[in-house]
Protein backbone atom coordinates (compact mmCIF):
# COMPACT_ATOMS: atom_id res chain seq x y z
CA UNK A 1 0.00 0.00 0.00
CA UNK A 2 2.61 2.67 0.99
CA UNK A 3 4.15 1.94 -2.71
CA UNK A 4 0.98 2.58 -4.54
CA UNK A 5 0.84 5.82 -2.28
CA UNK A 6 4.53 6.64 -3.70
CA UNK A 7 3.44 6.22 -6.81
CA UNK A 8 0.70 8.09 -6.85
CA UNK A 9 2.48 10.98 -4.82
CA UNK A 10 4.96 11.27 -8.02
CA UNK A 11 2.32 10.89 -10.54
CA UNK A 12 0.76 13.94 -9.21
CA UNK A 13 4.61 15.99 -9.07
CA UNK A 14 5.32 14.93 -12.42
CA UNK A 15 1.96 15.92 -13.64
CA UNK A 16 1.90 19.38 -12.03
CA UNK A 17 5.91 19.77 -13.61
CA UNK A 18 3.87 19.15 -17.20
CA UNK A 19 1.39 21.15 -15.97
CA UNK A 20 3.85 24.29 -15.59
CA UNK A 21 6.09 23.72 -18.34
CA UNK A 22 3.01 23.91 -20.67
CA UNK A 23 2.32 27.24 -19.01
CA UNK A 24 5.58 28.81 -20.32
CA UNK A 25 3.81 29.78 -23.48
CA UNK A 26 5.72 31.87 -25.97
CA UNK A 27 4.57 35.35 -26.92
CA UNK A 28 5.06 36.46 -30.13
CA UNK A 29 4.85 40.00 -30.25
CA UNK A 30 2.75 41.81 -33.09
CA UNK A 31 5.88 43.63 -34.37
CA UNK A 32 7.59 40.43 -35.00
CA UNK A 33 4.39 39.20 -37.00
CA UNK A 34 4.32 42.52 -39.10
CA UNK A 35 8.04 42.17 -39.77
CA UNK A 36 7.77 38.44 -40.51
CA UNK A 37 4.90 39.24 -43.16
CA UNK A 38 6.51 42.31 -44.64
CA UNK A 39 9.48 39.54 -45.60
CA UNK A 40 7.47 36.56 -47.06
CA UNK A 41 5.95 39.64 -49.07
CA UNK A 42 9.33 40.83 -50.14
CA UNK A 43 11.11 37.00 -50.41
CA UNK A 44 8.04 35.09 -51.22
CA UNK A 45 8.84 31.18 -49.59
CA UNK A 46 7.93 28.21 -51.31
CA UNK A 47 5.09 26.13 -49.71
CA UNK A 48 6.44 22.16 -48.55
CA UNK A 49 4.09 20.10 -48.66
CA UNK A 50 4.09 17.38 -45.90
CA UNK A 51 1.32 14.70 -45.46
CA UNK A 52 0.09 13.94 -42.18
CA UNK A 53 1.85 16.88 -40.42
CA UNK A 54 -0.78 18.90 -37.88
CA UNK A 55 0.20 22.55 -38.00
CA UNK A 56 -0.08 23.48 -34.26
CA UNK A 57 1.93 25.21 -31.81
CA UNK A 58 4.43 22.57 -30.19
CA UNK A 59 4.86 20.64 -33.01
CA UNK A 60 7.63 19.91 -34.28
CA UNK A 61 8.86 20.46 -37.65
CA UNK A 62 10.98 17.75 -39.71
CA UNK A 63 15.26 18.53 -40.37
CA UNK A 64 14.46 18.24 -44.48
CA UNK A 65 11.72 21.78 -44.12
CA UNK A 66 14.22 24.71 -44.62
CA UNK A 67 13.81 27.46 -42.02
CA UNK A 68 14.84 30.93 -43.19
CA UNK A 69 16.18 33.15 -41.06
CA UNK A 70 13.73 36.57 -41.01
CA UNK A 71 16.35 39.70 -40.00
CA UNK A 72 15.35 41.06 -36.61
CA UNK A 73 13.06 38.17 -35.67
CA UNK A 74 14.55 35.28 -33.18
CA UNK A 75 12.25 32.63 -34.67
CA UNK A 76 12.37 31.11 -38.38
CA UNK A 77 10.40 30.78 -41.07
CA UNK A 78 8.57 28.09 -43.51
CA UNK A 79 5.49 28.27 -45.26
CA UNK A 80 4.21 24.35 -44.88
CA UNK A 81 1.22 22.86 -46.52
CA UNK A 82 0.65 26.77 -47.48
CA UNK A 83 0.55 27.79 -44.56
CA UNK A 84 3.08 30.30 -43.09
CA UNK A 85 4.55 29.14 -39.81
CA UNK A 86 7.31 30.82 -37.42
CA UNK A 87 9.49 28.21 -35.88
CA UNK A 88 12.14 27.69 -32.70
CA UNK A 89 15.77 27.25 -34.32
CA UNK A 90 16.53 25.46 -31.90
CA UNK A 91 14.17 22.98 -30.90
CA UNK A 92 12.37 23.35 -34.26
CA UNK A 93 9.14 23.83 -32.76
CA UNK A 94 6.12 25.46 -34.49
CA UNK A 95 5.90 28.87 -31.81
CA UNK A 96 3.49 30.47 -34.18
CA UNK A 97 1.13 29.39 -37.27
CA UNK A 98 0.13 32.94 -38.96
CA UNK A 99 -3.19 33.07 -40.53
Amino acid sequence: MKHYLTSAAAAIVLLGGAGAALADTIVVQPEQETVVREYIKREPLASVNLLGVELKLGSSVPDKVELREVPNVRYRVAVINDQTVLVDPDTRQIVEVLH
